[in-house]
């Protein structure tokens, strides 16, 4: 336990720092920290360092060497700087570099080097140059803060989202501030800056003078600030030595400390463990480190080499050209478990499972103690958390087995925090490995989740291990492997340096139908760099259609894209190519596509019925199809020509068209019309009334009824109407018109083709029931009895009925009789029926036995008949 405790500080009575290696750094660096623009990410992030910048004055004529390196000295990219000079470095939130050049532009990278984006502050950014930068980070993503050489501020507070806000000016400002910070409250990002005594806080409106709370007197001057990692503290270093630390919205004072050194520090950074009481701030000088807080005395450390601070989520990571330390506050669970004489639950445990590995019995005497107290299961989460912040693997085992211990002498004692933290552990140590990296501590792994550690690790290109993870914690496909295999296969389409034939395979091969990977996707980024084969040869393997084809046509590969929409039978889809199709190629070319794809054609001609007559029209002389290019004209000769001579001339093509197509029957029926639209012209002039677009039969119809009887037979024989077709509308318009006399005489005109029965329903669809008795009388026989019932006539029906001895016309009868009145009639026909039932029995008690087969004697004694003598002995009993 005193060993373990040797490297622990105390800062004041009730909290405890310690500083511990994290790596030993194998880089080679030429020159020293302080001459290089340095940027490292919070969350064990890479290290990016600009050597030989501008301002040295023997560099002038030396090219910049921007290097990223992982947090454990790996190279990660080497790149000579080809741009212009760059004021300030930072990381973004999604581990991309920004570098903000002195116009104004800030330039992206990716971790590896490659080149993403630039964009620009704006042009009076441009125009003053840059002073400074700062790089911050906001709920919204990450900002960037100008401050230009006109001594005015600029800021985006999201860089994908690039807005650009000019600050408000302060008055009086003639030079550059001694020091400024930015501040996030209330989700907007504002510019904090000294001059001299005296603080400003800009916002999107206004510039304010603030004071602080509690600030000692005799300060002419601020030197540093710095805010906490969670922008919720400041911290401000003055020319008199005071340091003041406070909440950022500066209405409250925390603590303030006289440091003794009025030289400006390096670097100032908060400390805290989240959800701590204890803030410190850790402040940097060229050999000096010191650890202050709300206690009297510091913590200081000598630094050998010179160092780099870099603000985390629990602590500060310090590296230097030889290594790379973690300075935190000692954790609740492990200061009580590990400090000197310490009698809580999990040092007795921790105490009790050592002893049992001893095989000694005071590790019976240190669990009855824990039991006695009840706090067994307070010590196994004790030993659990303390093991979850413990950097070495030998104290996390050993802390662990001390967990596992204790469980066995507990009921009910749930395992899920255990297991969880057996596979936290293990992740973490995967990535805290050398060659990985990623110095995390376990708040900073459970604040950043698994699903970003697993995007870090694609951005490295660490694909093995991130698969191995998810494998581990059995992440879902979707989420993990696929995930995961879909980045790998983006990397792999980069690689120029194989065929498109084995990059291709190799993809498939690796991902074969993984559920969650688009092929589409990876074709994608294969065609962004430039290998349009290769996209081509991944899309063969996606299975969605709609996800092909509007790749193709970004490919401008429009005609493989019209064989995979059509493929898909997805007609919105095969629209959408042919559109695009249309507006690509020239008229010839585009239909000869659309020739040897015939669903393609017979789509593109349902949607040019509707938008595109005259392209149906082309489309239609092209294939010389006679048939449909008549039905176009046709079509347009009502739809467009309202002269009647306009119309006429369409039939004619019309006709002709349906001549060439070998369809006399079409072409006939056309010419028809167009003798018909001329008769009713010439009627519309001789006559009057509207006779235009009426059909043949509304014409005779209409002269009918208009009087002009003759006219309209002449018309019924010129158009060969059937005198069936002609009766009826005769008839239908006379009994429209009310004219019975005229309707009697054209009903004894000749005898009626259509019978007499229609004559009957017509007049009683009219309520002329008189009329309608006059016309019963004529009807035949197998109408008799229907044509009785229309008028009403019951008790004539059913004598008609009985009389037929028909079984349906009796029941049609019956279902007519209503009431009283036609009870007899009613009577009657059951009478008749069951008369008719009565015969039928009686002949067929009369009727003969069947005989046996010819040649064989029958039951009466005699031979049977053959077919001859059975018709002889039929007309013998008929003379009878």
């Amino acid at each position: 336990m005193d060993c373990y405790t040797a490297n622990w500080n105390p800062l004041g009575d009730s909290a405890f720092y310690r500083k511990y290696e994290l790596y030993s750094m194998d880089w080679d660096l030429q020159e020293e920290l302080r001459d290089c623009l340095v940027a490292a990410a919070s969350y064990g992030g890479p290290i990016a360092l600009l050597r030989n910048p501008w301002k040295k004055e023997k560099a002038a004529s030396i090219r910049p060497v921007l290097e990223i390196y992982s947090a454990s000295g790996m190279p990660l990219a080497s790149m000579l700087w080809k741009s212009g000079p760059v004021v300030s470095l930072g990381w973004s939130a999604e581990e991309e570099l920004l570098c903000v050049q002195e116009d104004g532009v800030v330039l992206v990278y990716g971790l590896h080097g490659d080149f993403r984006r630039h964009f620009s502050m704006g042009n009076e950014v441009l125009q003053n140059r840059v002073l400074d930068a700062r790089i911050f980070h906001t709920e919204f993503g990450s900002g960037v803060a100008i401050l230009t050489g006109a001594h005015r501020f600029t800021l985006s507070a999201n860089v994908g989202d690039l807005k650009l806000r000019r600050m408000p000016e302060v008055p009086g400002l003639q030079s550059a501030p001694s020091c400024w910070t930015t501040l996030c409250q209330d989700r907007v990002a504002h510019v904090l800056l000294a001059v001299g005594p005296d603080l400003y806080l800009l916002d999107h409106a206004a510039c304010s003078a603030v004071t602080l709370p509690g600030l000692a007197p005799g300060v002419s001057s601020f030197l540093q600030m710095a805010v906490s990692f969670t922008y919720r503290h400041l911290a401000l270093f003055t020319d008199t030595g005071y340091i003041w630390m406070g909440t950022a919205s500066l209405k409250e004072k925390l603590c303030e400390f006289n440091c003794n050194i009025r030289a400006p520090p390096k670097q100032m950074v908060w400390c805290s463990r989240p959800r701590s009481k204890e803030r410190a701030v850790v402040v940097a000088w060229e050999r000096r480190l010191m650890v202050v807080g709300d206690a009297p005395e510091s913590i200081q450390f000598v630094l050998d080499e010179d160092s780099y601070l870099v603000p985390e989520l629990d602590g500060v990571r310090i590296f230097s050209r030889s290594t790379h330390e973690f300075l935190h506050e000692v954790p609740v669970a492990s200061e009580e478990i590990f400090k000197i004489a310490s009698m809580a639950p999990g040092a007795l445990l921790l105490e009790a499972q050592k002893e049992y590995e001893k095989e000694s019995q005071k590790a019976d005497e240190y669990l009855r103690e824990i039991q006695e107290l009840g706090q067994l299961t307070q010590a196994v989460q004790q030993c659990i958390e303390a093991a979850g912040h413990e950097h070495w693997p030998d104290m996390q085992k050993s802390l662990l087995r001390a967990a596992s211990f204790g469980k066995c002498f507990l009921d009910r004692f749930p395992p899920d925090s255990f297991v969880r933290m057996c596979q936290d552990l293990r992740v973490l140590n995967a990535v805290r490995d050398y060659h990985i990296g990623i110095p995390l501590t376990y708040s900073q792994y459970k604040q950043l989740t698994i699903q970003v550690l697993l995007d870090r690790l694609v951005l490295r290109r660490l694909y093995p291990l991130a698969i191995q993870i998810c494998e581990y914690l059995r992440l879902p496909e979707v989420q993990g492997v696929s995930r995961i295999l879909a980045h790998w296969a983006c990397y792999k389409v980069q690689q120029k340096d194989v065929s498109d034939e084995d990059v291709a395979r190799a993809i498939n091969q690796k991902l074969g139908d993984t559920p969650g990977v688009s092929y589409s996707d990876i074709a994608a980024r294969a065609y962004g760099c430039g290998r349009t084969e290769l996209a081509i040869k991944l899309l063969e393997y996606e299975p969605r259609s709609g996800e092909q084809v509007p790749l193709l046509l970004k490919m401008k590969r429009s005609k493989l894209a019209l064989s995979k929409a059509i493929e898909s039978g997805d007609t919105d889809l095969v629209f959408t190519v042919l559109l695009h199709l249309k507006n690509e190629l020239n008229r010839g070319d585009f239909f000869m596509t659309l020739r040897n794809q015939p669903m393609a054609l017979s789509l593109y001609r349902q949607f040019c019925k509707h938008q595109e007559l005259e392209t149906l029209k082309d489309l239609y002389n092209q294939d010389d199809n006679h048939q449909e290019l008549g039905s176009f004209h046709i079509r347009a000769s009502y739809a467009a020509e309202e002269r009647i001579e306009g119309r006429v001339a369409a039939l004619q093509t019309a006709a002709d068209a349906f001549y060439k197509a070998k369809n006399e029957f079409a072409a006939k029926a056309t010419e028809d019309q167009m003798r018909l639209l001329r008769l009713q012209r010439r009627l519309e002039d001789e006559l009057g009334g509207q006779f235009l677009d009426l059909s043949l039969h509304d014409t005779v119809t209409t002269l009918i009824l208009g009087g002009q009887n003759k006219r309209a037979e002449q018309l019924a024989r010129d158009f060969r109407i059937p005198d069936k077709r002609l009766w009826w509308l005769k008839l239908t318009a006379l009994a429209h018109l009310e004219d019975w006399e005229e309707l009697e005489k054209f009903s004894k005109s000749k005898k009626s083709p259509i019978g007499y029965l229609p004559f009957v329903e017509i007049c009683m669809k009219q309520h002329n029931k008189y009329e309608a008795k006059k016309y019963a009388s004529r009807v035949g026989p197998e109408q008799k009895v229907k044509a009785l019932l229309l008028v009403g006539d019951v008790a004539q029906a059913a004598d008609v009925a009985i009389e037929h001895r028909n079984e349906a016309e009796m029941s049609l009868v019956l279902s007519h009789c209503t009431g009283a009145t036609d009870g007899a009639t009613a009577d009657k026909i059951q009478r008749a029926r069951a008369q008719a039932q009565k015969n039928l029995e009686g002949r067929q008690r009369r009727k003969p036995k069947p005989r046996e087969k010819a040649g064989l004697p029958g039951t009466s004694g005699f031979p049977s008949l053959t077919p001859l003598g059975l018709c002889l002995k039929r007309a013998k009993d008929s003379a009878w």
